[in-house]
């Protein structure tokens, strides 16, 4: 006969792997997304146009209004999911996670001008490789990794408010130095996150609604750091096209 202690503990465990599957999972779906999304994008002039001013003696790429009102957009959908997520139904934040996770893929777009494809790809397989290390690490390692976390995140703001300046002085050094920083940050902030998120899992509800909330807000984490990985790790290791 199974104790009770035995059953809850099985429950647990069963609600903790259907969260954190439900988090990659969704993860993956909306990294798919935005790569389909910005393929698109890229390959279709009509739409380009419509996000980027391209200068015919160039080829440079620059943003239009809509672009920026994209931007926008890609904000108010992070700042709604993450605040608001827990008065949203399990449906609506699934819907404005792939709203965001595509409306990123048009904005990214871009750098399939910017960079060769090869560089794309070896880029996103050096990213994905660091990632699932990281997220294995925070996944099994029994290190708190809270005070890291902390850490990070003072980092995290200082790479922003650097790069901001850096948009006006456009020094080179420096934005090689942002993005060395900025791998190692987002590197950290995948364990870190994994971690937190495996401990929401341990005492999540069982309750449907509650765990899809919960799994969107994790996928939404964990999509966020690998998609600032892989650009850091773009701004030194992609290949201009020719």
């Amino acid at each position: 006969m199974v104790s009770y202690s035995t059953q809850t503990a099985r429950t647990r465990t069963e609600v903790l792997n259907a969260f954190m599957r439900g988090v990659y999972g969704w993860m993956s779906a909306g990294l798919f997304l935005t790569a389909a999304v910005a393929w698109l994008t890229a390959t279709s002039p009509a739409i380009f146009s419509l996000v980027f001013n391209v200068n015919p003696a160039t080829g440079a790429a620059g943003p239009t209004l809509l672009f920026w009102g994209l931007v926008i957009a890609q904000l108010g959908l992070v700042f709604a999911l993450s605040g608001a997520v827990q008065r949203m139904s399990g449906g609506t934040a699934t819907l404005l996670f792939l709203a965001y996770s595509g409306l990123t893929g048009v904005t990214l777009s871009s750098i399939f001008l910017v960079y060769s494809l090869g560089s794309i790809a070896k880029t996103f397989l050096v990213a994905s490789g660091m990632f699932g290390a990281m997220s294995v690490y925070g996944l099994v390692t029994k290190r708190d990794l809270t005070g890291m976390g902390q850490f990070l995140f003072m980092g995290l703001i200082g790479i922003v408010l650097a790069s901001l300046v850096n948009m006006f002085f456009r020094s080179a050094a420096a934005d090689f130095a942002i993005s060395v920083i900025g791998v190692i940050i987002f590197t950290g902030l995948t364990a870190y996150d994994t971690q937190r998120l495996k401990d929401m899992g341990e005492v999540a509800s069982g309750d449907a609604t509650t765990l899809r909330r919960g799994v969107i807000l994790g996928a939404l984490t964990l999509y966020l750091d690998f998609i600032n990985l892989f650009l850091m790790l773009l701004r030194f290791m992609g290949q201009s096209r020719e």
